[in-house]
């Protein structure tokens, strides 16, 4: 049993080298681990100048948005706002949008007083102009010095003024307070295609002009219904009917082919025979029509 087991053992001075040798070797491999970390050091980055950069870079960043309304990195024209910017005395009524830019406004911006004016909205002291919710309070202390508003900007717009719809102006119309030289072309151009107001409530017709805003200005309006331009029912053709609001071509088409079918109108009795006209576009459309 002895004998077996020393057998079993035994190795050979071959083996025995061989094994001291891959011994040594691990040692070696184990102990080179401990001694390259010791001789060499790692070389640890200095940040100290990249930071100072990224503080930079915020810090004028926080600038740039100071002057923006909305800081948009998708607005071609944001970063370009006040590098060219030229302050100058300026009235901000009206004014184009070349002088808003070169005052060091963006695009959006401009396009948002633009909008304000458009609706009849108009600058009366430096306070309205700091309202607009399109300049940041840095635009505002930045224009303000250079802002000035005529004192006879709004002369003869007072609240008791009249204005007859059916025979004013462009410049009679922009009188009254609320209505701009916009709306006053679109009640214009609304009341040539109509023919003439019958009433004040057709102003509300007219694109623009809300519930609110007919209410702002009714007091400040007359009608003259003797004044509107009547439509000759019985020579009428259907290109001179194109423009009136009331009627859809196809029911333009109807009225006429009625009158070619039975003869001239009469009187409303007739027109009511039109089966395509219901009650309401018989209303609207009664007083606009004349049979003789």
């Amino acid at each position: 049993m002895k004998s077996g087991l020393k057998n079993y053992f035994d190795i050979s001075k071959k083996e025995w080298n061989g094994m001291l040798v891959l011994l040594v070797i691990m040692v070696l491999i184990w102990g080179s681990s401990y001694t390259i970390g010791y001789f060499r050091k790692e070389k640890v980055m200095d940040l100290t100048e990249f930071n100072k950069d990224i503080a930079l870079i915020k810090a004028a960043k926080r600038i740039d948005t100071a002057y923006t309304t909305d800081y948009d990195d998708t607005d071609p024209d944001w970063n370009m706002k006040n590098e060219k910017a030229q302050l100058f005395v300026f009235n901000p009524n009206k004014l184009p949008d070349s002088l808003w830019l070169k005052l060091g406004l963006s695009k959006k911006q401009i396009h948002s007083i633009k909008n304000y004016e458009n609706k009849g909205g108009r600058f009366a002291t430096k306070a309205d102009v700091k309202k607009m919710y399109a300049l940041t309070a840095a635009d505002y202390k930045r224009l303000e010095p250079y802002i000035n508003i005529p004192p006879d900007e709004f002369k003869g717009k007072v609240a008791d003024i009249i204005v007859e719809i059916n025979t004013a102006d462009s410049v009679k119309l922009t009188q009254i307070k609320g209505i701009g030289a916009s709306f006053a072309q679109r009640i214009i151009k609304y009341r040539k295609d109509l023919g003439g107001f019958v009433n004040k409530q057709q102003l509300m017709e007219v694109y623009g002009i809300d519930t609110v805003k007919y209410h702002a200005i009714e007091k400040n309006i007359t009608v003259n219904s003797r004044r509107i331009n009547k439509i000759a029912i019985n020579k009428v053709t259907i290109e001179e009917l194109r423009p009136f609001p009331y009627l859809n071509f196809k029911q333009m088409n109807a009225i006429l082919q009625y009158r070619t079918q039975h003869g001239n109108y009469t009187s409303m009795e007739d027109v009511q025979n039109v089966a395509i006209l219901n009650e309401e576009i018989l209303r609207k459309i009664a007083p606009y029509l004349k049979f003789k």
